[in-house]
């Protein structure tokens, strides 16, 4: 399994419309062939800060998202809204190792 945090930090004037862009992508992401999961978390003390928690099966599956019309759309509408350059974390994952238990 391939697992990106994705920190985001967008300006205060587009956190509604980012919101709204991020769930359409949520959306498109999570039909995707080799995606687990695409969570979509907003920050409880911070409402321009962002986290996507992305889980895909393998280094193919990251690739192909990142050639869909819908990646290539929320990253074009959002690239504006940004309050600093989003940042993406690989992490191993190490339990549970079955995806019955996500």
């Amino acid at each position: 399994m391939i697992v990106t945090c994705v920190h985001i930090k967008v300006l205060p004037e587009h956190v509604q419309a980012f919101i709204e862009a991020t769930l359409l992508n949520h959306q498109g992401s999570i039909e995707e062939p080799g995606n687990v999961r695409f969570d979509f978390h907003q920050d409880g003390s911070d409402p321009t800060r962002f986290m996507l928690y992305e889980v895909f099966e393998d280094e193919a599956s990251v690739a192909a998202h990142k050639e869909t019309p819908h990646y290539h759309a929320w990253r074009e509408t959002v690239e504006g809204w940004m309050a600093e350059p989003r940042k993406g974390i690989r992490y191993n994952l190490l339990a549970p190792q079955s995806p019955d238990l996500w």
